[in-house]
């Protein structure tokens, strides 16, 4: 990933980072420095917190990585898969019914959500989701399109 230009964040951006975080996962970010980082090869534009890409645009919607959610471990629009899903999902696939234990029941269709696994509450990848949290555990069917997961190459993205 080759960077296109990298420069600090206002603070009104800082602001709607923050409460994008807040209101949607419930997680505050406190630092000194944002800056946002876009690429030449890649739809993405990352936001480094304190010098570690923690945040990420998602068609406009700050979000935070994978790193940024095992850093900041979010309390909402989390999506709990089954030991059995890890390889899957840790390789970018999407989410189906069968591998998901659990979802927050406040998960909207179209929203952004972090993918954890149950065993030891790792983050996974983050996606969006196709349908409620309501309607994610059950048998068959994909719920969830994975947008960044572990060893993807925003995973591996180092300042």
């Amino acid at each position: 990933m080759n960077v296109k230009s990298r420069h600090h964040l206002r603070s009104d951006e800082v602001d709607a980072i923050a409460t994008a975080l807040s209101d949607n996962l419930g997680v505050e970010l406190d630092a000194d420095s944002f800056e946002k980082v876009e690429f030449d090869d890649s739809d993405w534009d990352v936001v480094l917190v304190d010098g570690d890409p923690l945040v990420l645009y998602v068609d406009g919607e700050p979000f935070l990585t994978v790193e940024g959610a095992n850093a900041h471990p979010p309390e909402k629009h989390v999506v709990t898969v089954d030991t059995g899903a890890i390889s899957f999902v840790s390789d970018g696939a999407d989410i189906m019914r069968p591998g998901i234990t659990e979802a927050d029941a406040d998960i909207d269709a179209g929203d952004l959500v972090a993918i954890d696994e149950e065993a030891h509450g790792k983050f996974l990848a983050i996606g969006r989701a196709k349908t409620g949290g309501d309607d994610m555990v059950g048998e068959s069917g994909k719920v969830v399109e994975s947008v960044h997961h572990v060893g993807d190459d925003l995973f591996e993205f180092s300042v």
